[in-house]
């Protein structure tokens, strides 16, 4: 593993420190106004946890040779996006107090499967038209339908799987609609060749640009516009009443600058870890190598637990800085991590190239 890539790890372990934060610290302080907690990492961590999911994606699927191998590994993000699913359903069951991502990731995987031959400028481009199209898309389509988000997801409403689908896509806590965009942004920043330094620093000073002019243009709008007063959290499903909600840059909102300012936070982050020195890097990378083991841990010990507070993020981030040196010494991935890859690197020994070459993983 190379320097660059020790950035992209550890630009995970910023997401997943950031994700227990908010799951365990007040996201506003007693006068009502947004906490160091809910400043820095409320709607950012997730948005990060999102675009690497894109990156990682991209960067797992490079050097594909042809359609066969290009089927294989579609094959496996399918199978593996459903096993993801399965697990963030199952977790929801447990009714921790926390929203669960996994089940909105897990359908992430099975989008980015067409997407797979696309190269960074049309991933990109594609990526700029969803951060509009999708919120305009989930506007209205969601007319009519109830208020968002509405219980979590289990793995009871597979028996109803068109109401299933629309809480993933449109309805529930990170709508796969417009997070469309975030995959999209993720795998143009895995299409790139993130050993270098130019191009980390691009993603950094671009990616601050991008959150800063979002978050300027969505205040101008809110002073000089009819936008509605934001009370409370609009997750993701900003009410279809008026076109107006689409001007805030709320936390969650999933609205085009919503998008746009955690979009630019996230691939800011991820320049940053990118062109930190490797000794700096040794340690949250190992954090970050197993998100998705340190992430259902987290979970499942709020399920069992569910108290906040200070102390409590801290034996989190302490339980999961010793799982990951442990494993990181050990030299084993994360055991979560290699079950749900499994299938996928069975597919891609079964794509084989000619002459019995394993394709590149």
């Amino acid at each position: 593993m190379t320097e660059r890539l020790l950035g992209v790890d550890a630009a995970r372990a910023v997401a997943l420190a950031g994700m227990f934060a908010t799951h365990t610290l007040p996201l506003v302080d007693d006068d009502g106004a947004p906490s160091m907690t809910g400043l820095l990492a409320d709607g950012r961590s997730s948005a990060l946890f999102a675009v690497l999911a894109g990156v990682g994606i991209a960067l797992s699927t490079r050097g594909l040779a042809d359609g066969r191998a290009h089927a294989a590994a579609g094959a496996g993000l399918v199978v593996r996006g459903a096993l993801v699913g399965l697990l963030g359903l199952a977790l929801a069951g447990l009714d921790p107090p926390v929203a669960v991502i996994l089940a909105y990731y897990g359908l992430l995987f099975a989008v980015a499967v067409p997407l797979l031959r696309l190269r960074a400028p049309a991933l990109a481009a594609g990526a700029a038209v969803m951060v509009v199209a999708g919120p305009v898309l989930s506007h209205l389509l969601r007319a009519g339908l109830p208020d968002g988000p509405g219980p979590q997801a289990d793995l009871g409403s597979l028996a109803d799987p068109g109401q299933l689908f629309l809480t993933l896509t449109l309805t529930g806590y990170y709508p796969v609609l417009p997070w469309t965009a975030y995959l999209l942004a993720g795998m143009a920043v895995g299409r790139l060749d993130l050993r270098t330094p130019r191009v980390a620093g691009a993603l950094a000073a671009g990616g601050a640009a991008l959150a800063v002019a979002a978050s300027v243009s969505s205040a101008v709008l809110r002073a000089t516009g009819n936008v509605p007063e934001v009370t409370g959290r609009q997750y993701g499903s900003t009410p279809p009443t008026t076109w107006w909600w689409l001007a805030v840059d709320t936390p969650h909102s999933a609205t085009p600058f919503d998008l746009a300012h955690t979009t630019g936070t996230a691939l800011a982050v991820i320049g940053l870890a990118l062109l930190l020195p490797r000794a700096v890097l040794w340690l949250p990378a190992a954090v970050g190598a197993v998100p998705l083991t340190l992430y259902t841990g987290h979970v499942l010990w709020l399920a069992a637990q569910p108290t906040d507070g200070l102390p409590t993020l801290l034996v989190h981030l302490a339980a999961a800085v010793v799982t990951g040196v442990v494993l990181r010494l050990c030299g084993v991935r994360g055991p979560l991590e290699t079950a749900v890859s499994a299938p996928g690197r069975a597919l891609r020994r079964v794509a084989a190239r000619p002459g019995g070459s394993p394709l590149r993983t």
